[in-house]
């Protein structure tokens, strides 16, 4: 009787993971769209509700968000108006020259850096690949927002 020699190739997926993000297992050009896998009308509803979810989150999400800037801006003038906060004007205006400054340096190049302009590919492609699932969440995310 002959000895078995079992050999085995050893896969570690840790280091398989890091290189390869989780958006890509998912989204990655060989996965296929979605127009392979459903049909226009599965297409439609899977896109119109969680366009619905997002839409519905972003408005709740939305208006405490805005309550919150607006009450804080409504303290801070109250603190201002009964002397508990003094504004250093003169400081104020150097920081928002300097701010303006970088804004015209950054956006003087007007050129994507290659990273940005690979993931906007990706979406671009993405996008054209799932038409009808990304109209079905865009008019979802609309309904959402108004609802």
């Amino acid at each position: 009787a002959g000895a078995k020699d079992d050999t085995f190739s050893v896969l570690d997926l840790a280091e398989y993971t890091k290189n390869r993000p989780w958006w890509r297992k998912i989204f990655a050009p060989n996965s296929g769209s979605s127009a392979e896998k459903y049909n226009v009308a599965t297409q439609l509803v899977i896109g119109g509700v969680t366009g619905w979810c997002t839409g519905f989150i972003f408005q709740k999400v939305g208006k405490l968000a805005a309550t919150a800037v607006g009450g804080g801006f409504f303290l801070l003038q109250v603190a201002n108006h009964t002397g508990y906060i003094k504004v250093d004007w003169n400081l104020v205006q150097r920081d928002m020259d300097k701010a303006k400054q970088q804004l015209k340096f950054h956006s003087s190049g007007n050129k994507m850096p290659p990273e940005v302009k690979s993931r906007v590919d990706e979406v671009i492609i993405f996008l054209k690949k799932n038409v009808i699932l990304t109209g079905g969440f865009a008019g979802g995310f609309l309904l959402g927002m108004a609802s």
